[in-house]
């Protein structure tokens, strides 16, 4: 009984094994199922992408003018601000007395114009009136009836009314002169007091308060710096192979660092390139500004830079064999590696250049499959 049942489980060990074997030989000889792909004529837009920052065109810096003292504050980081609001306040009581006693100055200069137009008006008249009895003396020494030194004496009279307008002309100029000299320093104290008072020179945000209250200014020290929103781009690097490819106008997607995605159009291209890097700037701009920002965030631009025409296969059909791009493609049963060169590609398509022909079938994934191999497409 013993010997009977040895035999029997003998007698099924070696049916698996002759199973087994047959299944083997039947896959050997039909391949390893995979999945394939066919190549095909189609069209890939074309992406040019690179890494940049979050710029602002037309960024504004508000310097100090005058020596001061901050006296007060009115915005602060982050602040939406109108055009000429009031941002901070220097102490102006030094200037304040100057505009003061320049306009003393020009009221005082202003009287004086007053008189010397009075003198002028008077000399005029007193000529008229010095002419007039010249003339008259002047006939009655023809007749006889005044001597040779009244009339001498009518003559001198009208010389020195003469004189006397010259002066008062003369006197009137100089007050006038006084006028300007003295209206230009109060225009001057005007406009020094006026840089006490720092006012927003656009609608925009501000992304830097540079002092405190309490803190001395001199000219050229930053008070305060502030951006457009409207104005915001991206300074991107590209590489400089692709910039026969790019046009201002293009269309692009933006990534922020935080995770937004915003789209953009292409505003200027550089046509300086950076000489170590090998690599070009281009600025993208936001199509609509944004409400959050921060300057020098990083980002990364995706610009559509036209579309190529070819022969198009999966992105992830595409291997590597000895360090050459290729793909596995199903020819008699087997996986045969083709060497291509790849143009376009997009998130799940790539062009093929060269090496590949519409039609053919190509393995897509292609891991675990070694070229040579035997297979077959999966149902």
């Amino acid at each position: 009984m013993g010997r009977r049942r040895v035999g029997l489980l003998a007698a099924a060990a070696a049916a698996v094994a002759l199973a087994g074997a047959a299944a083997g030989y039947w896959l050997l000889a039909r391949g390893a199922p995979v999945a394939a792909a066919a190549a095909a004529e189609a069209t890939v837009p074309v992406w040019i992408t690179g890494p940049g920052t979050v710029q602002a065109r037309t960024p504004v810096t508000l310097s100090a003018r005058i020596t001061a003292t901050v006296a007060a504050l009115h915005a602060d980081q982050g602040d939406a601000v109108r055009r000429d609001a009031l941002l901070a306040v220097l102490d102006d009581r030094e200037l304040a007395a100057k505009r003061a006693a320049a306009s003393q100055s020009e009221q005082t200069v202003r009287r004086n114009v007053d008189a010397a137009e009075a003198a002028l008006a008077k000399a005029r008249a007193d000529l008229e009136l010095a002419r007039t009895k010249h003339r008259r003396d002047a006939e009655l020494f023809e007749v006889g009836y005044i001597s040779r030194s009244a009339l001498d004496g009518s003559v001198a009279a009208l010389r020195a009314a003469e004189a006397g307008l010259d002066n008062a002309e003369a006197v009137l100029a100089a007050r006038r002169s006084e006028v300007q000299g003295v209206a230009q320093e109060a225009r001057y104290a005007e406009t020094v007091l006026s840089h006490t008072r720092i006012r927003a020179p656009l609608d925009g945000v501000v992304i830097q308060r540079l002092v405190e209250v309490g803190a001395t200014v001199v000219p050229g020290t930053p008070l305060f710096k502030l951006v457009d929103p409207a104005t915001l781009w991206v300074a991107a690097r590209v590489d400089e192979s692709v910039a026969g490819r790019l046009r201002v106008g293009q269309p692009a997607r933006i990534r922020l660092r935080t995770g937004e995605e915003r789209t953009g159009t292409v505003a200027r291209i550089s046509h300086q390139a950076d000489a170590a890097a090998r690599e070009l700037e281009i600025n993208v701009a936001f199509d609509a500004p944004l409400e959050r920002f921060a300057i020098d965030q990083d980002a990364e631009v995706s610009i559509r830079a036209g579309e190529e025409k070819g022969v198009v296969v999966p992105v992830a059909a595409l291997v590597r064999n000895a360090g050459k791009p290729g793909v596995l493609v199903v020819r008699e049963g087997r996986a045969v590696f083709q060497p291509v060169r790849t143009g376009a590609a997009d998130a799940g398509r790539v062009v093929v250049a060269e090496g590949l022909a519409a039609g053919e079938r190509v393995v897509a994934p292609p891991q675990g499959v070694k070229p040579g191999a035997r297979v077959r497409q999966a149902d």
